[in-house]
């Protein structure tokens, strides 16, 4: 059996980032340290932050908090604001590539655009984004009719969308807007993940993509495959895989999304290698 893994699964560089930083702090001191929500989409890794001494918040005036990681996905202004009136010790462990979607959102509000973010309305990522785009802000999906589009629009981009979701609903903004500015926001790892994965999931008899089941880039993993690849399944340990998927299968591919570790991947790996010899 051919097993294939997707050279660009795994950590992205915003997530490696986060990591590090949490876990050089927990060496540090063990006392007093959370994040501001899941620090990243993976419950494997949220529960070894646990187990290193960081838990998870949503309180961010707890007396407990002796430092606060603000999550990959970033944060609004509003947060930052609070967050800024406490004693604690704030360390923003917010994506670059999520930092610079922030900036040219409120660049775009300050220069009189109604901001239309492309991306899902209730991930975190894009609901940092509101708090900088303004009171007319307009959030779309893929599926979306977009309505109360004014003349002068601009576009920000959750950075874990396609290029294909962009393209469609950039069509539908210049039926109505006569003047639109766009800022492609969509991480270069991601649009590089999308498109090796896609490419995979056409050669393979059976597609694997491991990650958390919350975690938004690695579920446009999973759809964009079963676009082209007959069996793909979404697991987020290699515990959750059923020998009989196996069953006929002589090429596997494997990819992850932006936020599973390395060693996931290698248990996952193992396992299908266990079975294909086993059977």
């Amino acid at each position: 059996m051919d097993i294939i893994v997707g050279k660009k699964a795994g950590f992205c560089f915003g997530v490696k980032r986060a990591i590090d930083i949490a876990f050089n702090l927990a060496k540090e001191s063990k006392k007093g340290i959370y994040t501001y929500g899941p620090l990243i989409h993976n419950p494997q890794v949220v529960s070894e932050l646990k187990q290193k001494g960081i838990n998870t918040t949503e309180a961010l005036h707890s007396t407990d908090i002796k430092t606060l990681i603000i999550r990959t996905h970033g944060v609004s202004p509003e947060v930052y604001a609070e967050t800024s009136k406490m004693r604690y010790n704030l360390i923003d462990a917010t994506c670059p590539f999520v930092k610079k979607a922030q900036n040219f959102t409120k660049k775009l509000r300050d220069e009189g655009y109604q901001v239309l973010i492309i991306g899902d309305k209730h991930h975190p990522e894009v609901q940092g984004l509101i708090g900088f785009a303004g009171s007319d802000v307009i959030v779309a999906s893929e599926a979306e009719t977009l309505t109360n589009i004014k003349k002068k629009v601009g576009i920000i981009v959750q950075t874990t969308q396609s290029f294909e979701t962009l393209k469609k609903i950039i069509l539908q903004v210049i039926s109505t807007a006569r003047e639109i500015k766009i800022y492609n926001t969509i991480c270069d790892s991601t649009a590089q993940r999308v498109k090796e994965t896609k490419e995979l999931a056409k050669k393979v008899d059976l597609m694997i993509i491991v990650g958390g089941k919350n975690s938004a880039n690695t579920n446009q993993l999973v759809k964009l495959s079963r676009e082209v690849c007959s069996k793909v399944y979404h697991i987020e340990t290699a515990g959750e895989i059923v020998k009989k998927w196996l069953n006929k299968v002589e090429k596997v591919g494997i990819s992850g999304g932006a936020s599973t570790p390395q060693r996931i991947i290698n248990d996952v790996v193992k396992k299908i290698k266990e079975i294909s010899v086993g059977r």
